[in-house]
C-alpha cells in the first residue's frame, strides 16, 4: 500500500484502537455498547469452512454468502435480539454467563477509500483468539481471521460489515453463544 507516512499510521492506529475497545466491551459483557460500534446496515458474516481437495481452497473451502448455510449471517437487529437474550438472564446456554477473553493481533489496513488523508472507510483485516470458559470444566478456543469494513460516521468508526474464518470446519464447543 502507497503512502504509509505518518497519516496512514495514525489511521492504523486507530482501527487498532477501535478493535482493542470492542475486544474490552465484549469481555467486560458490555454487550449494549458494543452494539453500538456497529452501522445499522451491518453484514456480520461467519461461513462454514469445508475440506476440499487441493487447488480448490479459493473457489470451495468457504461456504458462500446469501447462498449456502453458515455459522452467522446476521445483521445489526439479530445481533441485538441476541445481546437482549444474553440479557434477560435465563439464557439457557449463558447462565451462568462465560467467561470470555478477546485478543486481536496483526491488525493491518488493506485498503483505505478515498484516501489516506480523508478517509471514509477502511478495510481492516486482523486475526484473534477467543478464550470461553463456561461453568466449571468446559474451556474452548476459537482462532481465525476477521476482516472489518469500518466507516466513519460523524466522526467515529463504526463496523459496517465482518467477515469472520474460523479456523476449524467442525465446530468444538458445544455453542456459539460469544461474539466474535
Amino acid at each position: 500500500m502507497n503512502g504509509r507516512g505518518l497519516p496512514y499510521f495514525e489511521l492504523k492506529h486507530q482501527a487498532e484502537e477501535f478493535l482493542y475497545e470492542e475486544a474490552e466491551l465484549l469481555d467486560q459483557r458490555r454487550f449494549d455498547e458494543w452494539l453500538e460500534l456497529f452501522t445499522d446496515d451491518l453484514v456480520y458474516f461467519m461461513p462454514i469452512r469445508r475440506n476440499v481437495k487441493f487447488g480448490e481452497h479459493a473457489a470451495h473451502e468457504n461456504t458462500r454468502e446469501g447462498e449456502d448455510i453458515s455459522w452467522f449471517e446476521e445483521d445489526k437487529a439479530t445481533l441485538s435480539k441476541r445481546v437482549a437474550q444474553i440479557n434477560t438472564g435465563v439464557h439457557w446456554a449463558e447462565e451462568p454467563l462465560s467467561r470470555v477473553c478477546h485478543m486481536v493481533s496483526n491488525v493491518q489496513l488493506v485498503e483505505i477509500r478515498p484516501a489516506v488523508e480523508d478517509a471514509r472507510e477502511i478495510v481492516v483485516r486482523s486475526r484473534f483468539l477467543i478464550y470461553q470458559n463456561r461453568v466449571e470444566y468446559e474451556s474452548y478456543f476459537f482462532v481465525g481471521k476477521r476482516t472489518d469494513l469500518l466507516r466513519r460516521e460523524n466522526g467515529r468508526w463504526k463496523n459496517a460489515r465482518r467477515e469472520i474464518i474460523l479456523d476449524q470446519n467442525v465446530l468444538l464447543a458445544k455453542n456459539l453463544t460469544v461474539f466474535f
